[in-house]
């Protein structure tokens, strides 16, 4: 890989910069409540350093959850040692909830669904290239391979299906007042889906 030259190891530092100052701004604030001149402003970069970097300040936001598909791609890894395909998915979703809570925080998630919901946005959520939707399904094939689960299922059906649990479950905590374990909520799910799923001799 080439050597950066110093005016792309600078933007590179800019261009993070405003990502950091931008997301502490939205879970201070609020989303909706930070414009781009405020970002600008605390993070010191000029407003055409802002725009040569991100189109808007969704797309900051956009910047930050492209680090959750490199956490799937990281927790991929420690799942190989896991034996059967609903262990591994079970895992997969709680470790996920984890990471979600901890890294990202209420404020964040729920904009990224609202955002969601706009009409010309990028939906994130819905981009089945992404590594989740990869991985949930390289797991139920391996499954359905080993005699685990019922070949006669569609893969790519039940990835979808188990990646809306996964959502709902995260949907479902912010708009009841109750509060909601995830861990538990989204486990339960799992395991009724995967009772439909195996194979009738288990």
């Amino acid at each position: 890989m080439p050597q950066l030259t110093n005016r792309q190891m600078k933007a590179q530092q800019t261009k993070q910069r405003i990502l950091v100052t931008a997301l502490s701004l939205f879970s201070q604030k609020g989303y909706d409540n930070v414009t781009v001149d405020e970002i600008v402003s605390t993070s010191g970069a000029s407003k055409g350093a802002f725009y040569g970097h991100f189109n808007s300040k969704y797309e900051i936001f956009l910047e930050k959850f492209k680090e959750i598909d490199n956490f799937y791609i990281h927790i991929e890894e420690e799942l190989k040692n896991i034996s059967t395909a609903e262990e591994k998915i079970v895992q997969l979703a709680l470790r996920q909830m984890d990471y979600l809570k901890e890294e990202l925080g209420d404020e964040l998630m729920r904009t990224l669904y609202i955002n969601a919901l706009t009409p010309d946005a990028h939906n994130f959520l819905a981009d089945r290239n992404r590594s989740l939707y990869v991985i949930i399904e390289q797991i139920l094939k391996e499954g359905q391979t080993s005699g685990e689960l019922d070949p006669a299922f569609n893969s790519n059906e039940i990835t979808l299906i188990i990646s809306r649990c996964m959502r709902g479950t995260l949907f479902d905590s912010f708009i009841f007042t109750e509060k909601i374990d995830l861990d538990k909520e989204i486990e339960q799910m799992l395991r009724l889906i995967f009772s439909g799923l195996k194979m009738s001799h288990q």
